[in-house]
């Protein structure tokens, strides 16, 4: 049970009081907030406790709802833009009620369908929560080191690669010539920590560190098409990398297993099973 009702965040309370809009719950500090009744079912008794998000409703009044919004307090999320004002833009969030993106804290103009890499913070002055692009990030890196497993949300494209927010937390960089996948803005990924650099940022990378490519996968691939494909020793290295998922080092050493092996058989043009 929490010990206080935060906004933004999920807040295990419990039911105290019926009234005529819907349940009351309270949390330590014996603070309510409001259930409304459409969120309330027979299966909840007075007395217990329930996990619920809290957030404010048109008139700013903290509401609860037993809905999971698509990102909490602190979150970095990827949210379609719904509708627009001369003071900011109106973002889906999982809610009956939008969320506010004040074009104070826009990094660009939106059109309504658009998505935007926001992250979810309360405003000082109304207590309420609110998107915003200006991201408030960790300056210091703790807990974390090379090979650790994070997630990321890839954030904007650069000359060197892509910027990523790292466990929600950290700037970090996944560069072009170590992505051997599709990657997007908006994308969220599971990466692992290659280097914690001195200028408290992050180099990434999408692959395990230290693991090599798996034979089996490349000849799996190769099953699924028909047995061949015209690839060799010579072939380019993005189209090696969009259809095995891997550099053109990887995928040669790959080869030259797999034939030695003698599951594959190459000659000038393609690679195919061996029957």
């Amino acid at each position: 049970m929490n010990e206080k009702i935060k906004i933004g965040e999920i807040n295990s309370l419990k039911l105290n009081r019926v009234s005529e809009p819907g349940v009351y719950l309270i949390a330590a500090d014996e603070e309510e907030v409001l259930l409304p009744n459409i969120y309330v079912t027979k299966t909840m008794a007075m007395g217990s406790v329930i996990d619920v998000f809290v957030y404010t409703d048109s008139e700013d009044r903290p509401v609860a709802t037993t809905l999971k919004p698509y990102a909490k307090l602190g979150e970095i999320a990827f949210l379609e833009i719904v509708d627009s004002a001369k003071f900011g833009y109106f973002l889906d969030m999982g809610l009956p009620k939008d969320l506010l993106l004040p074009k104070n804290r826009t990094k660009k103009t939106f059109n309504i369908g658009e998505r935007a890499i926001v992250q979810l913070q309360l405003d000082e002055k109304t207590n309420r929560l609110i998107a915003s692009q200006k991201y408030i990030l960790e300056k210091k890196i703790t807990g974390l080191e090379r090979k650790d497993e994070v997630e990321v949300m890839v954030y904007s494209k650069t000359p060197l690669g892509f910027k990523v927010i790292v466990n929600n937390l950290y700037e970090g960089m996944i560069f072009h010539n170590e992505i051997f996948e599709n990657v997007s803005i908006g994308d969220k990924k599971r990466a692992y920590v290659k280097t914690v650099r001195s200028d408290n940022k992050l180099d990434i990378t999408l692959q395990k560190i230290g693991e090599k490519v798996k034979d089996n996968e490349v000849y799996e691939i190769l099953v699924q098409n028909g047995g061949k494909l015209d690839f060799t020793y010579k072939s380019d290295s993005t189209d090696i990398k969009e259809m095995f998922g891997v550099s053109k080092k990887s995928f040669k050493a790959t080869l030259t297993k797999l034939i030695q092996e003698g599951k594959i058989i190459l000659d000038e043009t393609s690679i195919r099973v061996k029957s």
